[in-house]
């Protein structure tokens, strides 16, 4: 979707709830790529209406950026902004990056010339390139026509290059570089982002200058919190921002001070953003160089966002990908392991919307490599919590068991970071079951009615009313799932399947059954059901399920070691099992267990 349609729905939907986005940059390592995108993740949380990643000077980043900007929109599933320039970019490379956003589903550029080169003092036009970013907003609109949504950036100061060495741009260079802006937003740009600025009143006064010659599409400020005094000086030095004297006088006696700065950069932007709101503009881009903490303390003081409380519209992330747009239904048995789901459906030409039966024909992907990659930070947080000698299947029910239990934050089987909320409802009986050797790897508790906007539950914002049938998904072996059979045969509300590596099939549901297990109702909408159990898609998961035993976990100790042997077996005789309560309403999912 494109950013300036959803600054509109923000306007059209009115209430003054003001819409706000990051930006990050490629780092230089591959530590700090993992270390951006766990902070992306929890950052993203917060609903941002976009973020941006910026392209290196002279297109040094431009293969990782164009890597991170597929990575934000599909797996962060945040709608994504590229930054693209002009520098050191023939036309080709130009396109080719244009064509890469445009096939993963990204509809958002920022049109740049672009800094100089590292080394060089002034942009140099390369040999069949353009020479601004007015070229590249009319290239982009002449090739692409109305597909992407394009923003250019404006200069409260003028641009850099137009500011002389007393900090300041002649009245005739200010206009001139106002009348430039216009062009660009004549050419097809639909949005402005401001550079940096620490006087609200410049950035205020170039707001009225724009409108006051015909400039009227959204005007985006952008703010930088004060992160560290060095890095403050080196940024507005680099961009000649002005530095309001009082500024000055609170930075230099605490200078030395990273926290104070940091604490009184918060204070500052949050002030700036109060002033910026109170003059009717409802658009925050918040630099964050990477960063977190200030960026969102000033968005919780503002009011904007509440640490304890993210909405969700559905119980799952949607992917920003303009493709994957009708898409609002997925088989439960990826809640933990979203990125692979939607790995393995890149290919799908149609996504399930509305009945799941519509689309349960579409295949999916094959298995690969992708599925068992981990970032580094995680995969040493695994290898912390879960490489322990393991003597018996007893050690490993523990293991299962701790996590349940909130005592270990990773798990093999998800990509997530700990438990969800709404499984502390049921985190005890999930204990339980794990010491018997009932080894869940996903789970949802009954809900009957709750309301959308619940912290642990809701989902779909307010006015509405979710449920979802408890749901269990687990690993036992042979003798135990004979057990649990015949035991279901009891509770006549009990649905399951079970099937083992090599396809052995258990279950009382037909091979074309669809369950919907979870479903909200809202006002003057059908009713929606955004995860559903399914046989077919049951299939191609198990193998999934299984093959991280071998590739997520055993793989983890060394070569030859007994418990890696230990789980390998597991992996070989055990079966996974879906069981589901469909009596949401007085069911008790675990009375099942009792006495096996």
């Amino acid at each position: 979707m494109k950013v300036i349609q959803k600054i509109r729905d923000a306007e059209a939907a009115g209430g003054g709830r003001p819409v706000f986005s990051f930006e990050f940059f490629p780092p230089r390592t591959e530590d700090g790529v993992d270390n951006l995108f766990d902070r992306m993740e929890r950052m993203v949380a917060h609903n941002p209406a976009f973020c941006d990643i910026t392209w290196g000077a002279g297109g040094s980043t431009a293969d990782l950026t164009l890597e991170i900007s597929n990575r934000m929109q599909n797996m962060v599933c945040v709608e994504t902004m590229m930054h693209l320039t002009c520098t050191n970019m023939p036309v080709d490379k130009i396109d080719h990056a244009l064509r890469t956003v445009k096939s993963n589903g990204i509809q958002n550029v920022l049109a740049l010339r672009g800094d100089p080169p590292h080394g060089q003092d002034k942009f140099v036009q390369v040999q069949g390139g353009f020479a601004c970013a007015l070229d590249l907003v009319k290239h982009i609109r002449s090739q692409y026509g109305d597909y992407f949504g394009v923003t250019v950036s404006g200069y409260p100061e003028a641009h850099p290059d137009v500011i002389q060495s007393d900090g300041l741009a002649t009245p005739e260079g200010y206009q001139n570089d106002l009348a430039y802006l216009k062009k660009k937003v004549d050419a097809g740009a639909d949005l402005i982002v401001t550079q940096l600025f620490y006087d609200t009143d410049i950035f205020l006064k170039f707001v009225n200058d724009c409108r006051q010659i015909g400039i009227n599409c959204p005007i985006v400020p952008g703010i930088m919190p004060i992160n560290n005094y060095k890095g403050f000086l080196r940024m507005t030095g680099f961009c000649k921002t002005r530095i309001p004297p009082e500024i000055t006088a609170a930075l230099e006696p605490i200078k030395d001070n990273e926290e104070a700065v940091r604490s009184y950069g918060i204070h500052l932007g949050t002030e700036m953003c109060k002033k910026i709101l109170a003059h009717g503009i409802n658009t925050l881009h918040l630099y964050t160089l990477n960063m977190e903490k200030s960026a969102l303390a000033i968005l919780m003081n503002l009011g904007i966002i509440e640490e304890a409380k993210v909405s969700r519209a559905l119980p799952w992330r949607r992917p920003a990908n303009v493709f994957r747009v009708k898409e609002d239904v997925r088989p439960i048995f990826w809640a933990n392991r979203p990125k692979s789901y939607i790995s393995r459906t890149i290919g799908w030409e149609q996504y399930p919307h509305g009945r799941w039966g519509d689309s349960c024909n579409a295949s999916y992907g094959a298995l690969t490599d992708y599925q068992f990659m981990r970032p580094r930070a995680r995969d040493k947080k695994l290898h912390d919590e879960w490489v322990v000698p393991l003597k018996s299947v007893e050690d490993i029910y523990e293991r299962f068991m701790k996590f349940c239990l909130g005592k270990l934050r990773s798990s093999p089987w998800s990509e997530l970071d700990g438990l969800q909320p709404e499984t502390k409802i049921i985190d005890e009986h999930l204990g339980k079951i794990n010491s018997k050797g009932f080894l869940t790897v996903n789970s949802q508790p009954a809900v009957n009615g709750a309301k959308s906007d619940a912290p642990s539950v809701g989902w779909g914002g307010p006015g509405g009313y979710v449920y979802q049938k408890a749901y269990l998904e687990f690993f036992c072996p042979k003798e135990k799932l004979d057990a649990l059979v015949d035991k279901c045969k009891a509770f006549s509300y009990l649905t399951y399947m079970a099937v083992d590596k090599g396809g052995t099939w258990i279950s009382n549901v037909g091979p074309t059954d669809v369950n919907a297990v979870t479903w909200g109702v809202f006002p003057a909408k059908e009713i929606i059901q955004p995860t559903v159990v399914d046989p077919r898609s049951f299939m191609v998961w198990k193998d999934e399920a299984f093959q991280v035993w071998s590739r997520g976990w055993a793989q983890l100790y060394p070569e030859g070691d007994p418990s890696r042997k230990l789980l390998e077996e597991v992996e070989s005789s055990y079966f996974l099992v879906s069981l589901v309560d469909n009596d949401y309403i007085n069911g008790d999912l675990f009375a099942v267990f009792k006495d096996i």
